[in-house]
């Protein structure tokens, strides 16, 4: 109605953008494209969850990224008795800690530059500060980027993840909940089955570590999709293009993604690392997906324009269509939230793991493409590659 009559449109905030006083810093705002992703938001009990970390500390890797920072700020307001923000990148690092300083006074905070792939820099993070809960959100995301640089891919996000998760056993951690992602799920590009072989490595450590008994470090992965409004996603790059007249780019007519925002996904990791008991992958219900061009064109209406075109581009390397929750050959057990489930998935034995993925490394660190990805379809053979060069390495059907 007041698209019609061009009136402009601001609405009032929701109770969770609300500081930890109360307060709000914008009280009537233009509308945003989540406010119109077309379901509920997803809410959680935050006072059961602060009970889990209340008086811990608290190790987040990643810690300036979108995902990090946004589990820094939640992690702010339970009581915690330390929390070490662990990022490589020192920009984004030294803007999440002036946020803190300001926002967070009381807090017990200190930020580290650091990087997953150097081992001895983990040790030394472990060693002064003995993390009992990590929140492992370190990983390189950008499908196509991953897709010319699979060495970087297995370096930083299966290296990394085994270096965080041996440290996590070593020095007695209670927990390690590692962040994931649907594109794990019957990968079709690099950075997909670089995920789901860190799925595979932490369920196959926490199966051994039950097996042995005595105290044992549980490791929870929760899978989600797309994060509105995260570091080079794709609704800033929509405001972008609109703000410079168009066109719009948007890869193919009928892609679709699922979409949450960056605090309701930060929420469910927090809730899923509070229920589990170890090696479990938690996936959130994330509603209908939503068509891209669908997104697009609510933008450019949003936004008052009606010059902006729209361009289609044809999918990048890796990309698929669609993007799958759960393989279909899975199966899902409910949890007590009714939008937090437990993905069943094949059980892999750790040493055989451990002894793949170690070749896996070793190929990588020789930086042959080819036979970098070969070595990651040995270990997922459900990695079927698309619109890529790596399509040559899938055996064709006779």
């Amino acid at each position: 109605y007041c698209k019609r009559s061009g009136l402009k449109t601001l609405i009032a905030p929701s109770i969770s953008e609300a500081d930890e006083n109360g307060s709000f810093h914008q009280w009537v705002r233009p509308i945003k494209i989540e406010d119109l992703l077309g379901r509920s938001e997803i809410h959680i009990n935050m006072e059961e969850v602060m009970t889990e970390f209340c008086g811990k500390v608290v190790l987040v890797t990643g810690a300036a990224g979108s995902i990090g920072s946004e589990l820094c700020r939640q992690l702010a307001q339970m009581n915690i008795k330390k929390l070490i923000m662990f990022d490589s990148a020192e920009s984004p690092l030294h803007n999440v800690r002036l946020e803190f300083e300001k926002n967070y006074p009381g807090l017990d905070f200190v930020p580290v530059i650091g990087d997953v792939r150097v081992k001895e820099r983990l040790r030394m993070v472990f060693d002064i500060y003995h993390p009992q809960v990590i929140f492992h959100a370190a990983a390189y995301k950008h499908v196509p980027l991953m897709e010319e640089n699979p060495c970087e891919a297995v370096l930083v996000n299966v290296v990394g993840s085994r270096q965080v998760a041996d440290m996590a056993v070593e020095y007695g951690a209670e927990k390690m909940i590692m962040v994931s992602t649907d594109k794990a799920v019957n990968p079709t590009n690099v950075m997909g089955c670089s995920k789901r072989i860190c799925e595979i490595y932490v369920q196959s450590l926490a199966k051994k570590l039950q097996e042995k008994g005595g105290h044992v470090t549980q490791f929870i992965t929760t899978r989600f999709g797309n994060v509105l409004g995260s570091n080079g996603s794709v609704i800033p790059r929509f405001r972008d293009q609109i703000q410079r007249g168009g066109p719009v780019t948007v890869t193919h007519p009928e892609i679709i993604r699922y979409f949450m925002t960056i605090p309701e996904a930060c929420r469910l990791v927090l809730e899923a690392g509070s229920m589990g008991n170890g090696g479990e992958i938690y996936i959130f219900d994330m509603g209908k997906p939503v068509k891209i061009v669908d997104l697009a064109k609510r933008m450019i209406s949003l936004s008052g324009r009606t010059d902006v075109k729209i361009e289609f581009t044809g999918l990048r390397h890796g990309e698929k269509l669609y993007e799958e929750l759960l393989n279909v050959k899975e199966l899902t057990k409910p949890t007590y939230h009714e939008k937090i489930m437990i993905a069943t998935v094949r059980e892999y034995d750790y040493d055989e793991v451990k002894q793949r993925i170690q070749k896996l490394i070793e190929v990588s660190y020789t930086y042959d493409q080819m036979q970098i990805v070969a070595a990651m379809k040995d270990i997922v053979p459900e990695f079927i590659s698309k619109n890529s060069c790596f399509e040559a390495l899938d055996k064709k059907p006779e």
